[in-house]
């Protein structure tokens, strides 16, 4: 992988600054475990939201003593900049100048923080461009240099996945793939891939996510501590066994437009996500009162509507409410908006769609 990466590259640094926009994005199949230097423990597919995202400029001072500094919607972020150092340190060996300079690196979001939406995958995922952005800049272009192998999107993946696993899907729109499974032919663990676009009805192709934001404070339990108690949990290895088996119920929930059999699918992996958290040892649990009702409301009303109105969860006690733009919407978003949303902690809720 390093040499398909590098090829055979020759660098020329200077002073630049480069921008880049990137989008979160909410799993359906699940990630939940994983492995040294950020390799799944099982595959996973997402959306990738159109309008939560993250805006990065990114400053480089060539020869100066490396270091970071990150700001965050104006607010110098010390911490933030510690990772990032860490970061750019365990990537030298894809990006050999990485180390060479400063970096002032200022971000904001377009959605609020601790929302349930994944600030990381965005966040990574608009470094990671830059990241590529400055290594073409750099890169001395020669008769007899070998290209890389890889698509640029699939360099920004790889780079991303090495800071956030989930940020690695976050660099293509529509349904993304990340981990290898034999359902998405070129899927791998080292980067992601958009799911075939012929073979998604286009049912699944314009749909709603409203995040009900029932809790905005920090959770009790990071994803990264919780991604490592999977290591001891004892039902880790058949929750792996079962995320295969989900991808091939969904590869044919996509190409027939079953819209039950993807609810159900769907609503059953945010479940499993928040049952391995409760198993884990020591056990902890991120969904909180709301969210519970939330759910049980939402049930109820798809039981007398039929309408498609579902859920799925992240690693939080945050909702997000999934359902497709069509006639129904009306009915749909006065529900939420009557009996969905005085269920938030502060009314908070973040409009989103995916569409591609």
């Amino acid at each position: 992988m390093t040499q398909e990466f590098l090829g055979n590259p020759k660098f020329e640094i200077s002073n630049q600054l480069v921008s880049a926009s990137c989008p979160s994005n909410i799993a359906l199949i699940k990630y939940w475990g994983k492995y040294d230097n950020q390799i799944p423990a099982n595959p996973s597919i997402s959306y990738t939201l159109n309008h939560c995202r993250t805006n990065t400029s990114m400053e480089f001072l060539a020869g100066e003593d490396f270091s970071v500094q990150t700001w965050l919607a104006g607010n110098e972020e010390k911490k933030f900049a510690e990772k990032i150092e860490k970061y750019f340190r365990n990537i030298e060996l894809y990006l050999p100048w990485i180390l060479k300079g400063k970096y002032t690196i200022k971000t904001e979001n377009t959605f609020p923080h601790s929302s349930g939406i994944a600030s990381s995958a965005s966040g990574f995922g608009a470094i990671a461009k830059c990241l590529l952005n400055l290594d073409e800049i750099f890169t001395v272009k020669e008769e007899d240099f070998e290209s890389f192998s890889l698509t640029k999107d699939k360099k920004s993946s790889f780079l991303a996945r090495l800071g956030s696993g989930s940020a690695c899907r976050s660099l293509y729109d529509g349904l993304v793939v990340w981990g290898k499974t034999k359902e998405v032919e070129g899927s791998s663990d080292l980067f992601a891939v958009p799911y075939p676009n012929e073979e998604i009805h286009p049912i699944f192709k314009n749909f709603n996510d409203w995040v009900l934001l029932i809790h905005e404070g920090q959770k009790s339990v990071s994803s990264t501590v919780g991604h490592g108690l999977m290591n001891t949990n004892p039902y880790a290895e058949r929750r792996f066994q079962e995320a295969h088996e989900n991808f091939a119920k969904l590869k044919t929930i996509l190409e027939t437009g079953d819209m039950g059999g993807f609810i159900q699918l769907v609503e059953h992996e945010a479940l499993t996500l928040h049952a391995m958290m409760m198993m884990s040892e020591p056990a902890f649990i991120l969904m909180q009162t709301g969210t519970l009702q939330v759910i049980n409301k939402i049930w109820e009303f798809r039981k007398i509507t039929g309408l498609a109105l579902f859920f799925t969860l992240d690693a939080g006690a945050n909702v997000h409410l999934l359902f497709p733009d069509d006639i129904d919407n009306k009915r749909i978003t006065d529900f939420i908006k009557t009996e969905l949303v005085p269920l938030t902690q502060n009314g908070g809720v973040v409009k989103d769609v995916m569409r591609f």
